[in-house]
């Protein structure tokens, strides 16, 4: 009941302006009366929009989503707590939660992501969230050079692989992981 209150009010506050001043009529004299209802806003209304900005990104997590939508269905001092602290340790949260999945969900998970996942985990908020956005990233690369110098290691190997090998040793990141999942099997 509290979640279609909130939305209704949230679309008439939206709407408001528009219908008033898409009547010829009134365009006039409504413009100065819908400007100062826009400047005297609700903090809570501006509360709300924001939570519900955060609910409908589609990158927002499981455990934002969730107290997100508890915020929302709770009082005004609910959506500004939620928004000065609960969201980033729901974000913490959802970051652990990744983190895990990528320990655990692959078995071939290399050394150096499991390294620098458990540092993360380990570590503070901010720490998780830099593994996910650029450590994973580098630690893979550190493993996938491992597994291009085991190719390289291998006895027999083709001359075009080999070259395939040695090219992508100094390549970036991307380069690694698409040699190892999909390059070395087309040469």
């Amino acid at each position: 009941m509290k979640t279609t209150r909130a939305a209704l009010v949230l679309t008439a506050t939206a709407l408001a302006p528009v219908l008033l001043l898409s009547t010829p009529s009134f365009a006039a004299a409504a413009a100065p009366a819908a400007h100062a209802a826009a400047t005297a806003v609700d903090p809570d209304t501006d509360n709300a929009v924001a939570i519900a900005k955060i609910l409908a990104d589609p990158a927002s997590g499981k455990g934002v989503r969730r107290e997100a939508q508890k915020a929302l269905d709770g009082t005004p001092a609910d959506r500004a707590a939620f928004l000065a602290t609960g969201l980033a340790i729901a974000q913490d949260e959802d970051n652990k939660v990744a983190i895990l999945k990528v320990l655990y969900a692959n078995p071939a998970t290399g050394k150096a992501v499991k390294r620098e996942a458990n540092k993360a985990l380990d570590g503070t908020p901010a720490d998780r969230a830099a593994f996910l956005k650029t450590g994973l990233r580098l630690a893979q690369a550190e493993d996938d050079r491992v597994d291009v110098a085991r190719i390289l290691a291998r006895p027999g190997i083709s001359d075009a692989l080999r070259a395939a090998a040695q090219k992508v040793m100094d390549g970036t990141p991307e380069e690694l992981r698409h040699f190892i999942t999909v390059g070395q099997f087309q040469v």
